[in-house]
């Protein structure tokens, strides 16, 4: 990871010469040293990546490296901090401005030469000396690293075949579906990674379970047990009919045992970590309800012995060799007898050395799958070293999972190995946002450019990539198969969280158990680097602790907590070099004014319920990328001005913004790429003309006024455009559209803007169009006649609570649409049975028992044998009220 820390830097300077030229002019020879040297550690390193062999001394080396990189960080931004200072003091006086700036700059020079003499040429030459001594151990010079472009990587996301579970899989369901005379309880009980969630799921999923048990509920228990989290995950399934919002911790007991009672269901409990957890929940279950079952996975065997009934626990039989060499033959080829015949014999001893543990399997295809795409020549080798490497990794039978999770870790890239090591700063089973994820990476600058690809595009395939390595778990994506959601494995989590303590990058602020003072100490907090919450903030900052390093304030709470304003003033003074301030889940007062002390922040997110306007100050945030901002105003000022903010590049808020910086002279925007939610009234010439490259876009207000102009139009790179109606006497209504959509439009989202369905052909003709979503009476009227508004590129279309009645279409009507979404249209008949021609997935919820129907005609037509037949099956998705309809039908 210390090639990333040195890469990042050298890109940090370069930014730092352009930006702060007038600042660092006596510096100049300096940094030109300075850079030089770093490129001589960033190839030393380079080369040194190219041994995949566990060295003491280099890791060592690369820790001196790294804590080198943070010094030459810290020192830089110290100077330009005073200088900066310096110079907003003096600034109406040019003669003391132009003083300022050479005193700075001598002061820079001064420092930067003191560490180019003091730390950066021993380190070089510790660095050399290392690397003659591998030279002459290894007897030969390390081959030429082969090419990891991202386009050879293989970044679909797959998921895990369930191979070797059909006779375990079909005992449990039988002992589930036999007549008990009380409560059934029956647990799943294996070791991390051999499948007990996998089999629970398959279980859980059989058809067979699905018409037995009318309600299937599945629970994940953390390891920080919390009842109260369990309770309202069972009471989802009954949440149209109970209102939790209010209920104490022993009101909702007894509703859970009230919604049970009489039911005949199937509750899976996924991962119990301790009895004492399982008693609190046993007591909440109807013992008398001989209808209900209750299936329980669990790694700990006094769990499963406790909470039996009827039954022994079921002890998972690990995966025998030939179902080894079946699911490790789908994870790297995709198929079975696809390997090719000098791989065989290799792959059949790898699959042997992984014990039969699926986790195992799965993370060894991974590392296969990619010496497969990348060493094609030498791909024999590269297995047969992965079959040596495993067999060493599996001598310690309690140190399997790790051991593999490390044998992926290694074979990271330097960049992205920094972005897995990151995902241990999330809590244990928290579902991560994926633009929050791919966020913070950029502004820790894990993230490395690369050519033809935006900053954002190059994180979201870092973290696609992490994905196919079966590094980290998708958990929701959109309609169209985007990733949305991600977790982390326990395991990998773990193994993360030691490489974060082992490399002291992150502290998580926690009380201590031996004195019930707050870890990390006031001495151990001089030296962190970020910072960590779920708990315990006010109380951190009431003690006015001071981190001169602390670059990352990361707060992640299960629920939003309230802040006094008294303990945010104590941030911008104790932590003056932050780049982050992750603060979504702090509720505060007000907007943090002081927060403008922080000139190094780069990403910040807030929530503030009552909030009237984004305050001027904000503008010297220069070095400020992201800013979200979460309140319930329907409305804010935005008084900064966005034209001198050079890097701002992500801005979202919940409330229409109104900018009052709508005539600035400054040259900024050039960067903005997202901007949502803009009011109409400041969609200007100034916008269009100064924001460029803007790519997304939400707009929410009184919408007329920006049809009546070519706004949109002027927008040529705009890709993604939301407009939200504001309910009013001025309302789109039944005024036509006009076709003034930016020429480049892919996704468009309408929401409550009552057109009449006959305008829709201006929507029609965006002939880039690729997903529409029609939300909340978008379109209004009983008659929707598709016939020429041919729709030729679009693929996905959602239509959300809708009064339509009658839905025609031509044949030839949006030809390549693959996701078609219907939802809330209580009176709609039917879907056009030629819309479904080349659909991949129908999704349908809250709809009329006929229109269940004309889904149903759909998907038997697809599997009817044509010519134009598409070879994706059609996935037909019921919602809960829809399939209850079918069941009725």
């Amino acid at each position: 990871m210390a090639e990333a820390a040195v890469t990042f830097l050298l890109e940090q300077l370069k930014e730092v010469v352009v930006a702060y030229a007038d600042l660092i002019g006596e510096a100049e020879s300096e940094f030109e040293q300075l850079n030089h040297d770093l490129d001589l550690l960033k190839a030393f390193l380079k080369q040194m990546a190219k041994n995949k062999k566990k060295d003491e001394m280099l890791k060592l080396l690369k820790r001196r490296i790294r804590v080198v990189v943070y010094e030459v960080e810290d020192t830089i931004d110290t100077c330009l901090t005073k200088a900066i200072q310096l110079k907003a003091r003096n600034h109406p006086i040019l003669g003391c401005l132009t003083d300022t700036n050479n005193s700075a700059g001598l002061a820079l020079a001064k420092e930067v030469r003191a560490l180019i003499e003091q730390k950066l040429a021993p380190l070089y030459k510790d660095a050399e000396k290392f690397a003659i001594m591998r030279i002459i151990a290894d007897g030969a010079r390390i081959a030429d690293e082969p090419s990891t472009d991202m386009s050879t990587r293989d970044t679909l996301i797959s998921q895990n075949r369930v191979i070797g579970f059909d006779a375990e899989e079909a005992e449990i369901i039988d002992h589930l579906t036999q007549s008990r005379d009380k409560l059934d309880v029956m647990s799943i009980v294996g070791i991390p990674g051999q499948g007990k969630t996998t089999l629970a799921w398959k279980i859980y999923q059989n058809k067979s379970i699905c018409t037995h048990f009318h309600i299937r509920i599945w629970v994940s228990i953390s390891q920080v047990f919390n009842s109260k989290d369990v309770f309202l995950q069972i009471l989802k399934k009954f949440s149209s009919t109970h209102d939790t919002s209010s209920l104490n911790d022993d009101e909702l007991a007894q509703t859970v045992h009230s919604c049970l009672k009489n039911e005949k269901f199937l509750l899976v409990l996924d991962d119990v970590w301790s009895v004492d957890a399982w008693k609190k929940i046993q007591a909440v279950l109807p013992s008398d309800n001989v209808e209900g079952k209750v299936l329980i996975t669990t790694r700990e065997k006094a769990v499963g012995e406790e909470s039996k009934v009827f039954t022994t626990p079921h002890y998972l039989n690990l995966l025998a060799l030939d179902k080894s060499w079946e699911l490790l033959q789908h994870e790297v080829f995709g198929d079975l007898n696809k390997c090719p015949e000098n791989l065989k014999a290799i792959g059949e001893q790898i699959a042997n050395k992984c014990d039969g543990v699926p986790l195992m399997i799965v993370l060894i295809g991974g590392i296969l799958k990619t010496k497969l795409l990348n060493y094609r020549f030498t791909v024999e080798q590269e297995w047969t070293t992965i079959a040596q490497s495993v067999s060493e990794a599996l001598q310690h039978r309690a140190k399997h999972i790790t051991q593999v999770v490390e044998l992926s870790y290694h074979i990271l890239p330097d960049d992205l190995r920094e972005c897995f090591v990151f995902l241990g700063v999330f809590p244990e089973d928290y579902e991560i946002p994926a633009k929050m994820l791919c966020g913070l990476w950029i502004s820790e600058g894990f993230v490395l450019p690369r050519r033809g690809r935006s900053i954002e595009e190059s994180a979201e395939e870092n973290m696609n990539d992490l994905i196919s390595r079966n590094l980290l778990k998708v958990e929701k994506t959109n309609h169209m198969g985007k990733v949305k959601t991600c977790r982390v494995h326990d395991m990998i989590r773990a193994f993360c969280i030691s490489i974060i303590k082992d490399e002291n990058l992150c502290d998580e602020v926690i009380p201590s158990s031996d004195i019930g003072e707050l870890e990390p100490s006031g001495s151990q907090l001089q030296k962190s680097r970020r910072l960590c919450f779920r708990s315990d903030l006010s109380t951190f900052l009431s003690k006015n602790p001071s981190g001169p390093h602390v670059r990352s304030f990361l707060c992640f709470y299960e629920r939003s907590v309230k802040l006094e304003s008294k303990y945010l003033a104590v941030i911008p003074d104790g932590f003056r070099k932050l780049r982050i301030l992750e603060f979504k889940c702090i509720e505060l007062e007000q907007f943090p004014g002081n927060v403008v002390k922080l000139v190094h922040l780069r990403y910040l997110t807030l929530y503030i319920e009552t909030l009237k306007a984004i305050p001027g100050s904000i503008t010297q945030l220069w070095n400020l990328q992201s800013l979200v901002v979460e309140t319930k105003s329907p409305s804010i000022t935005m008084k900064a001005d966005l034209w001198r903010m050079v890097r701002l590049r992500y801005l979202k808020t919940s409330a229409a913004i109104f900018l009052d910086s709508t005539k600035s002279d400054g040259e900024a925007g050039q960067n903005l790429h997202t901007l949502k939610r803009l009011a109409p009234g400041s969609c200007t010439d100034v916008v269009s003309k100064k924001a460029v490259n803007l790519k997304s876009l939400g707009i929410s207000g009184k919408l007329a006024s920006i049809f009546e102009n070519n706004f949109l139009q002027k927008l040529h790179h705009l890709q993604n455009l939301k407009l939200y109606e504001q309910p009013s006497e001025d309302m789109l209504c039944g005024r036509p559209l006009r076709s003034r959509f930016p020429p480049n439009l892919k996704r468009l989202t309408l929401m409550n803007t009552s057109l009449e369905w006959k305008h829709i052909s201006t929507l029609a003709m965006i002939k880039t169009l690729e997903a529409l979503k029609l939300k909340d009476n978008a379109f209004v009227g009983v008659t929707w006649n598709l016939g020429s508004d041919t729709f030729l590129n679009l693929q996905l279309l959602l239509i959300v609570q809708a009064d339509l009645f009658r839905w025609k279409a031509m044949p030839g009507a949006c030809p390549n649409l693959r996701f078609l979404v219907v939802k809330k249209c209580e009176n709609l008949q039917a879907i056009p049975e030629c819309l479904g021609t080349n659909l991949e997935t129908l999704e349908i919820e809250n709809v009329r028992s006929d229109l269940v129907q004309s889904a149903v005609k759909i998907e038997e037509q697809q599997k009817q044998p044509r010519p134009s037949k598409n070879e994706v099956p059609l996935k037909l998705i019921v919602g809960p009220v829809a399939a209850a309809l079918m069941r009725q039908a």
